[in-house]
């Protein structure tokens, strides 16, 4: 499949859990852009950016990002992914400023501009020195996402970005996706149920439970 500026290519995914299969021979190819993968409960949507982020390993097919193929070099491969599960307790005994402060040393196209930004778009200077288990679970998903954002990974992904949000949260971000959409060589997946309106996404994908 050819995809001006294609930046990330999946091809032939699948994956079962014991219980169900979750995706069968899932094919994509997105360029640099926002792709929103739509979904109701069930149908597959946090399964795929695990898969897409290497923390789960499908059964079979491919996944290449920037020309480096997942199985082949995952390193690599690792290096241009930025992945927090905001179900995740795995940081829940470090500040958020201590998190933060640690992503600069991961990613070398990180923007210290841009994290100041968010941290006052979705108001967070309270927050910065309180554990993550200290927050709620609006807070936590902020401090999250401010760090996606500013992150700069070639492969951005977010799930279920609103959870706990506040309204003037969940509009900021809606601002704040708009300024990556059009940053050159960079996909950012968001995973939700439905569109955030103001969006502007260059790919959607539908998932069927």
């Amino acid at each position: 499949m050819a995809v001006e500026n294609l930046v990330l290519q999946v091809d032939g995914l699948r994956f079962s859990y014991p219980e169900c299969a979750v995706l069968d021979g899932l094919s994509l190819a997105w360029p640099a852009g926002l792709v929103l993968v739509r979904g109701d409960e069930c149908s597959g949507k946090t399964t795929l950016l695990r898969l897409l982020a290497g923390e789960l390993t499908a059964q079979a097919g491919h996944i290449s990002l920037q020309g480096v193929r997942q199985s082949e070099a995952p390193t690599d491969y690792a290096q241009k992914v930025f992945w927090a599960d905001p179900r995740s307790g795995n940081v829940d005994q470090l500040t958020a400023r201590g998190w933060l402060g640690s992503l600069p040393a991961r990613y070398p196209l990180w923007d210290a501009a841009a994290l100041a930004a968010h941290t006052e778009g979705f108001t967070l200077q309270e927050h910065l020195d309180k554990p993550f288990y200290a927050l709620s679970t609006g807070s936590k998903r902020k401090v999250l996402m401010a760090g996606a954002l500013a992150s700069g990974a070639p492969l951005t992904l977010i799930d279920e970005p609103v959870g706990g949000l506040d309204k003037p949260s969940a509009t900021y971000l809606g601002h704040a996706l708009a300024q990556v959409a059009d940053q050159p060589g960079r996909v950012v997946v968001v995973a939700h149920y439905e569109a955030l309106l103001g969006v502007p996404w260059g790919t959607v994908m539908e998932l069927k439970a």
